[in-house]
């Protein structure tokens, strides 16, 4: 898989660090030119997605490097806040990170996808599930997932366009009850996302278009009762 994409151009959306930083790894590895945009510092462009202007100015500048895109992997993580604390101008934020860049990106790169590209959006397991005070993330999320199919429809016989939802993914081993949790039976890791990232800009994934493919271990597919698998039911 070495020189897999050879010559090919990756844009990936928050790859300083965690998910996106492995994807821009593999990618890498597989012979890919990689160009990020993050809010941390990294090699190609550090910039707020939540702004159009610096939207424009990262597009201008892949496009100035390479010409074209082949793949554009939508990862960086909207604002986190609940709805006793997340301000209007903090939830529109968070979509403007989670849901317009994204949106945005596709449609300035739309001229410029090679034959055979693919748009990968990360949404989140978040996106048909939810905890208390997590509405910002949790919306972006979603939003994110509905964007796929439809971006998929535009595109069609273009671009493929799908997402992935991933479940507990930590850069550290976890072990014991957490694990146990999982049917999985271990927490995720960045490289289960990035696998998944190339496989579907592979051209073995060629029939596969506006899927969402959730990676979470079997978490959304456990019921949970009462001194079942490490959870305990507390007044």
């Amino acid at each position: 898989m070495k020189t897999y994409f050879n010559d090919k151009v990756a844009v990936v959306t928050g790859g300083a660090r965690g998910i996106g930083k492995c994807i821009c790894e593999e990618f890498l590895k597989a012979g890919a030119k990689v160009c990020t945009i993050d809010l941390l510092d990294n090699d190609y462009f550090t910039g707020d997605l939540s702004d159009k202007a610096t939207l424009e100015r990262f597009a201008d500048k892949v496009l100035c490097d390479y010409g074209k895109v082949d793949f554009l992997i939508n990862n960086a993580a909207p604002l986190f806040k609940g709805i006793d604390e997340c301000s209007y101008e903090d939830f529109e934020y968070a979509q403007r990170v989670g849901v317009t860049a994204p949106f945005y990106l596709a449609k300035l790169f739309a001229p410029y996808f090679s034959k055979g590209s693919s748009i990968v959006n990360i949404s989140s397991s978040r996106d048909r599930m939810s905890q208390p005070q997590s509405e910002s993330y949790t919306a972006a999320k979603g939003g994110i997932s509905a964007l796929t199919h439809a971006l998929a429809v535009s595109f069609s016989g273009r671009i493929r366009v799908n997402s992935i939802s991933p479940g507990w993914i930590s850069t550290e081993p976890i072990s014991g009850i957490d694990a146990s949790q999982q049917p999985a039976g271990r927490v995720g890791h960045p490289r289960d996302i990035a696998d998944m990232v190339l496989f579907l800009c592979s051209d073995r994934a060629g029939f596969i278009t506006g899927e969402n493919i959730c990676i979470d271990g079997g978490m959304t597919r456990l019921m949970i009762y009462h001194n079942d698998f490490g959870w305990t039911l507390s007044e």
